[in-house]
């Protein structure tokens, strides 16, 4: 015979029966109290039913109210890179903004192999949530295919530095930040060009290259080298030397991500470069990281907040497909050649 002790039951989970024997009412009452209606309870039963769902430890069937209601209450997310601290952030600020609106949020981000951010979507939308938020570089060339697999929920675009044909979308002004912070390093610190350091995305569709362009263009200036490589910091730590190791190497340099910036920060100390004397530095989204690198980043920052709270609304209380821009903000910090002030904090 084993030795071998019993498996052990489970204990029962309380029911919404057993919640309306300790209160004292109806299973209907208790559904009233914990979905907040559709009929209105007295504060005193409401009370009463709350302590007793306390006492008893009684969590509701989220699964079978979903089906009742024809909604989970829940919001898919795929992102490119959970590592990236722009989508971090991205995605805390929409964690909080669908939590205002009663939503929890699912996230996942793409895996090894082509079709994974493929099937991170269909993941997700097979869950039954009531709505997809997707950055665009995980978007391109995959909604389509997201479309042939069936009727999908509402989808809504973020990180779109240009509309998305047919689909709601949410993103910054990027051509008229960049031009900001280009046309601050050509004027006030007067150097004759600004060199470009620009993630591998099509031109005719980023703004921040056209904003690059436009500020060069707006002062008569000849156009600064551009170098297009990976959103990462290996992407700028390499085309910093390559840009920094020329005969004729650029004194300003602009970057089209905060990572990007932090590996050309790398550069510039390994080529024995001082930041600002030597060379001046600026970026492109403004996360919580250019405030701690060294020197401090000059950077133009993306408005996260408002673009979450805008893209969970949008599948709240969907619109017609439009394109949303919102304005950025230029930080002006030590790595630019302004003065270095007290740190870390910057306004918000």
């Amino acid at each position: 015979m084993s030795s071998e002790p019993p498996p052990r039951s489970r204990p029962r989970a309380p029911t919404r029966t057993d919640v309306a024997r300790y209160a004292g009412v109806s299973t209907a009452v208790v559904s009233f109290v914990v979905n907040g209606g559709p009929k209105p309870v007295s504060e005193a039963t409401r009370r009463r039913v709350l302590d007793a769902v306390a006492h008893l430890g009684y969590r509701p069937n989220r699964t079978a109210r979903a089906l009742s209601l024809g909604s989970t209450k829940t919001l898919g997310l795929v992102v490119p890179d959970t590592t990236n601290p722009f989508f971090a952030e991205y995605t805390l600020q929409l964690q909080q903004a669908a939590a205002e609106r009663g939503y929890a949020l699912l996230m996942t981000s793409g895996g090894p192999g082509p079709d994974a951010e493929l099937r991170s979507m269909l993941d997700l939308c097979d869950r039954q949530i009531d709505g997809l938020i997707v950055a665009r570089a995980t978007a391109v060339g995959r909604l389509e295919e997201l479309l042939r697999r069936g009727p999908q929920p509402p989808v809504v675009i973020i990180d779109a530095a240009a509309p998305v044909t047919g689909y709601a979308a949410v993103g910054p002004d990027a051509a008229d930040g960049m031009a900001r912070v280009v046309g601050h390093l050509l004027e006030v610190h007067q150097h004759r060009s600004v060199s470009l350091i620009m993630g591998e995305v099509e031109p005719a569709t980023d703004g921040r290259e056209t904003g690059w362009r436009l500020a060069h263009a707006g002062r008569g200036r000849d156009i600064g080298r551009l170098a297009r490589v990976a959103f990462t910091r290996d992407g700028g730590y390499r085309a910093g030397l390559d840009l920094l190791r020329r005969a004729d190497r650029p004194t300003a340099v602009v970057t089209s991500s905060d990572l990007q910036a932090i590996g050309l920060l790398l550069a510039a100390r390994d080529l024995h470069l001082r930041v600002p004397e030597d060379l001046a530095v600026a970026s492109f989204d403004g996360t919580e990281e250019t405030r701690y690198s060294a020197p401090p980043l000059t950077t133009v920052r993306q408005p996260v907040a408002a673009m979450a709270a805008a893209a969970v609304s949008q599948i709240v209380h969907p619109l017609p497909p439009t394109h949303q821009t919102f304005a950025m903000s230029l930080l002006l910090r030590h790595s630019c050649g302004c003065p270095a002030v007290g740190g870390p904090p910057d306004p918000g």
